[in-house]
Formats: structure tokens, sequence, C-alpha cells
């Protein structure tokens, strides 16, 4: 039995989007090991570790406001510079969404931050956190984050 040329082609077709799915679960796989990366980067207050994942372009929305990596770069420097340092970072509810063509995924979650200041206080707050990722020169960099302040989990 022999297939048609217009029958190979359809049946090529098929296979299609499931080889995408295939890819795309494999890139969810990757983004969800680079966020746990990334998160324990911050955690350890690694500043070169930490931006070496954002791209030069990066576009931030912090509860501060709007920022680019150069400002954002400088300001965190200084925080932990003077003595501040992350002692929590958890993180909850971690989704994400690979795009179509497999080239940028958005990881979006809740986390917990838990911050010891130089002045011997700490602070607990909570996020909502989105990160897009676009692979670019076959690498994968955070080049949007959205960082919005949370209400606090309600207790049982």
């Amino acid at each position: 039995m022999t297939l048609s040329i217009g029958r190979w082609l359809g049946a090529l077709l098929l296979c299609l989007p499931l080889a995408s799915l295939a890819d795309n679960a494999a890139v969810e796989k990757e983004i969800l090991s680079l966020e746990q990366a990334f998160n324990a980067a911050y955690l350890a207050n690694d500043l070169p570790k930490y931006f070496a994942y954002y791209a030069d372009d990066l576009f931030a929305f912090f509860p501060e406001g709007p920022t680019d990596l150069k400002t954002y770069h400088a300001e965190w420097t200084q925080f932990i510079g003077k003595g501040n340092k992350l002692t929590g970072n958890t993180l909850s509810n971690l989704f994400v969404r690979v795009s179509p063509a497999g080239d940028e995924a958005t990881a979006s979650y809740s986390v917990e931050v838990v911050t010891h200041l130089a002045n011997g206080k700490s602070t607990t707050e909570h996020f909502f956190e989105t990160d897009i990722w676009l692979k670019r020169n076959n690498r994968w960099q955070v080049a949007y984050v959205h960082y919005s302040a949370a209400p606090a989990p309600r207790k049982p």
C-alpha cells in the first residue's frame, strides 16, 4: 500500500504539532530549572550570578516604578552593599507558558521574600512575579519582569 504525496504530507503535518508540544515541554522544564537557579542566586545575594540572568535591554515594573537593567543593578548593588541581605525567597504556584515558536517563555509565581536589614530588623513581604525569558543567541535571559506587592497569604 502506498500513500499519495497529499496523504503523506497530511500525515507529516499532523505530526508537527506533537513535535512542537514535545519541544515546548522541554523548554518548560528548562525554564523551571532556570527560575530555580535565578532565584537561588537572588537568595544567595550573589549579584554577579543574579544579574547574569538578565538581558541587557531588561524592562522591569517594580513596586517603586519602571526601571532598566543599569538602574536596577546600581540600586540593588547599593542596597546589598549597605549590609542588607536576603535570608528567604520562597516560590509557590510557579507556572510556565512557552510560546509556539519555543523562543519565549513566561514564568509567573508568588514569592515570599525575607530581608535582613543592616539595622538588625527583618521584613517579610509577599509579591507576584512574572518573568519573560527570551532565547537569543542560543541563551535564555530575562528580558521583562513584573514584580508587584501581593496581599499576605490567608491563614487557615
